[in-house]
């Protein structure tokens, strides 16, 4: 359980709220993270690198030169990994790189990272209030309110953004917005801090509050 400070939407203190979700044992919780990261960013890959086995590559059905009588090494293929233009060994094949972390871990992962950064939150209550078109320069104003470093890496979390605040946010560098139920261990850990709206917060409660 911590505690965090609420602020409007002009930085100016509107209260404090109880964040309060189950984390991992600390003996535990770093390599449950590790363990959500790794998993995250191996769904990521693609996984269609290929190469082509001397049995695929085109061409190399005709022997280059006779067995014996030459003075060089037998042959029976131009297309054997030797040679340019061959086939490749042990190089890669399409295939998953899918690792399976059953969904009580995810959410104990999530929990967890949450936890940590406390430190790191800034709650906002009425995020974006009077934002009807886009303006990137309102969101860069309001995290110098919020006294964020322009060099931060800002994670915004809110609950159902419009399109004002998708398109204002979307042109600032080191920030990036995402919804209350696209959490994600690596987003939550890679930032420097954590820009969350005030229903946001209490989605992720709700929907996180259980095992």
């Amino acid at each position: 359980m911590g505690r965090c400070m609420i602020r409007d939407w002009q930085g100016q203190e509107a209260g404090q709220t109880t964040v309060d979700l189950k984390a991992a044992r600390p003996t535990s919780a770093v390599d449950l993270m590790h363990r959500a990261i790794v998993r995250q960013l191996a769904h990521q890959r693609q996984g269609t690198a290929s190469t082509l086995t001397r049995a695929e590559v085109r061409g190399g059905g005709r022997k280059p030169y006779k067995q014996k009588g030459t003075g060089r090494a037998r042959q029976g293929s131009i297309r054997t990994p030797l040679r340019p233009g061959g086939g490749v060994v042990f190089g890669p094949k399409p295939r998953i790189y899918s690792l399976r972390m059953n969904k009580k871990e995810r959410r104990l992962a999530l929990r967890t990272a949450l936890m940590a950064r406390l430190n790191d939150m800034v709650i906002v209550k009425g995020f974006g209030v009077g934002l009807d078109t886009p303006k990137t320069k309102e969101i860069t104003s309001a995290l110098e309110r919020f006294g964020i470093d322009k060099k931060s890496k800002v994670l915004i979390i809110l609950e159902n953004p419009d399109q004002a605040i998708v398109y204002s946010v979307r042109n600032i560098e080191k920030v990036k917005l995402i919804k209350a139920d696209q959490l994600n261990v690596f987003d939550l850990l890679h930032a420097n801090k954590l820009l969350i709206s005030e229903e946001a917060l209490t989605k992720i409660q709700e929907v996180y509050s259980d095992g």
